[in-house]
């Protein structure tokens, strides 16, 4: 990759003639070695794999060199900001097709401080090490598995790959500007005449602060008192030997310390010749830790966005769980949306209360909560509540299992009273509107569940962040346009003077409401 000078006994730069023919020699020897190849396509493809990430290095060589050669630096120097410095800074970038060593001219400050490099300002690249592919690569396979299986599809597909801190890096590094790119990104040209916003939460599993001091605390040496062999089975013993037993946790505690990502689902939907609603169309995912207020902000804003202003005098239904505090924060930015209650839940609390008054699976069963969900869907609700509460009368005080029911019967009583107008099923069921919240159901299932949710997995809320975002943009099928947007707002900062460098181990901030 350089040419070593043994009489000055310094490292010559690397020429535009050297690097083409380096870069002919190697596309030679693949081109041979497709001619005189012998051996069975297994072994034979693999090996092409190499020759090919050879000829792309010394190519990707070539390209730096020419570009070093003819770049004119006298713009650079004009401000008389800059003054001349080293002729030839030797640096190395881990490309798609491996590491490549390159050289670049040095323009040292005047006034102090740092200079800076003319070709990466114009060629975009930052003081990373990565190269823009591989860093928006390894970043969008984090979006889909965990670090580790980012890092062997990334071995196996390059044949090299990042540690797994630099994949979490380039994680944080790209993910902190996920929420702004949303922000920016233009409504769709064509969208439908009512607009729908589904909302649900799901709690990942966090670290505790115990395990993160764990964490952050020098490595412990490995146990091999009582285990001559030194084998993985008889160390673990050793070692669980040595901590003692573990402390049994009481009935009701978790180990999971989940806390709350709420997901936000919006589409619209277009009423079509035969009078009914089709969609969903432009559909948007938005997932936050940083609690239900940053979530009813951005849907508010995405509104606006997309034509549903807070005057609009189009339809606009938003689908809950009927929790409280969500409702809260969303109706204060959607005062005129129809606010519906996911009728699914409403149904597995029927079910719930059936099994305290008939055995599981029984014909009875299944009568009793046909004969209530009747009365859901047709939106009689003060029937519905009429009718519970006269079970709940009819409940004796004593005997067996009357606690649970009566418990069972007020706790419902309880969660449908204050969400009346929330259940009115027949009303919009005969517009053609939504009454489950089956889009974000699914969404939190696949957005936050097989992701985030995986056996062994501990998150820290604010390094999440960034990677849920990514995710977003993944799932919105908007990835090629957040690289294109990131690569020019990079380029913008480059021709400033600024030495910008992306990986960071910094998490985000999380402005969580009070």
């Amino acid at each position: 990759m350089k040419i070593h000078d043994k009489r000055s006994g310094h490292d010559c730069p690397v020429t535009c003639e050297s690097a083409r023919a380096d870069a002919k020699a190697a596309f030679d020897n693949a081109v041979r070695f497709c001619e005189k190849c012998e051996s069975p396509f297994a072994f034979f493809e693999t090996e092409l794999f190499v020759l090919m990430a050879t000829l792309g290095r010394c190519l990707i060589r070539l390209f730096l060199t020419a570009r070093h050669e003819r770049l004119d630096v006298q713009p650079f120097l004009k401000n008389g900001k800059y003054r001349p410095g080293d002729d030839y800074a030797e640096r190395s970038l881990k490309t798609a097709y491996g590491e490549v060593l390159y050289g670049r001219r040095y323009l040292m400050s005047r006034g102090g401080g740092s200079g800076f490099f003319p070709l990466d300002v114009v060629l975009g690249l930052t003081r990373d090490r990565l190269s823009p592919w591989v860093m928006q690569w390894v970043a969008r396979l984090a979006t889909r598995m965990s670090f580790k299986a980012s890092q062997m599809v990334c071995k196996a597909v390059l044949s090299w790959a990042p540690a797994t801190e630099t994949i979490e890096r380039v994680v944080l590094g790209l993910g902190r500007h996920g929420a702004p790119f949303m922000e920016q990104l233009e409504p769709p040209s064509e969208d439908g005449d009512v607009l729908v916003i589904e909302v649900d939460g799901k709690c990942p599993p966090t670290a505790t602060e115990a395990e993160l001091a764990k964490r952050r605390g020098k490595r412990r040496p490995k146990h091999t008192k009582g285990c001559a062999c030194g084998c993985q089975r008889h160390r673990g013993k050793a070692k669980r030997q040595a901590r003692g037993s573990k402390k049994r946790r009481k009935r009701g505690d978790k180990s999971k310390n989940g806390k709350e990502v709420i997901v936000v689902v919006m589409y619209t939907l277009k009423r079509g010749e035969d009078g009914k609603l089709h969609g969903p169309i432009n559909k948007k995912l938005y997932a936050t830790f940083g609690g239900r207020e940053a979530a009813a902000k951005w849907a508010r804003a995405e509104a606006t966005k997309r034509g549903f202003g807070p005057d609009t005098t189009k339809t606009v239904q938003i689908v809950l769980d009927g929790a409280k505090g969500l409702k809260h924060q969303m109706k204060r930015r959607f005062r005129k949306a129809i606010f519906t209650l996911d009728i699914c839940h409403v149904v597995e609390r029927l079910w719930a209360l059936g099994r305290h008054f008939h055995k599981e699976g029984s014909e009875e069963l299944k009568a009793w909560v046909e004969e209530l969900k009747e009365l859901v869907y047709n939106g009689e609700v003060k029937a519905l509540l009429k009718r519970l509460r006269q079970l709940l009368n009819r409940e004796p005080k004593h005997g067996p299992g009357t606690k649970g029911r009566r418990t069972a019967l007020a706790s419902l009583i309880g969660y449908i009273k204050p969400r009346k107008k929330m259940m009115q099923y027949k009303e919009w069921m005969e517009q053609d509107l939504v009454i489950a919240s089956g889009q974000v159901e699914g969404a939190v299932r696949h957005l936050v569940g097989e992701r985030f949710d995986c056996a062994g997995m501990r998150w820290r809320q604010d390094k999440a962040e960034a990677l849920l975002h990514l995710r977003c943009i993944e799932l919105n099928g908007d990835w090629q346009k957040f690289v294109d947007w990131f690569e020019r707002k990079t380029q913008a900062r480059l021709k400033k003077g600024e030495r910008h460098k992306i990986l960071t181990d910094q998490p985000l901030t999380l402005n969580k409401a009070a």
